[in-house]
């Protein structure tokens, strides 16, 4: 499933995203969504979030559909 839809991005699934410094190259970070911080419904580039880990990028690829369990909604 591709990031470009929030509604199908919520914190705790694994994604992979592209960090701003690796826009040129197209080089994937996955990591686990802790924020979400697109507004809009939509966003042709992908919807930015922040991972756990702190990084900040937009999501290309959603790996786990189903959050991980305790994680919030």
């Amino acid at each position: 499933m591709d990031g470009t839809c929030r509604e199908n991005i919520k914190a705790g699934q694994s994604v992979m995203i592209v960090l701003k410094k690796d826009q040129r190259s197209g080089k994937l970070t996955s990591g686990i969504v802790k924020d979400i911080l697109t507004k809009s419904p939509t966003h042709p580039h992908g919807i930015k979030v922040r991972l756990e880990s702190g990084e900040i990028g937009r999501v290309k690829q959603v790996k786990d559909l189903n959050p991980l369990p305790g994680r919030p909604l």
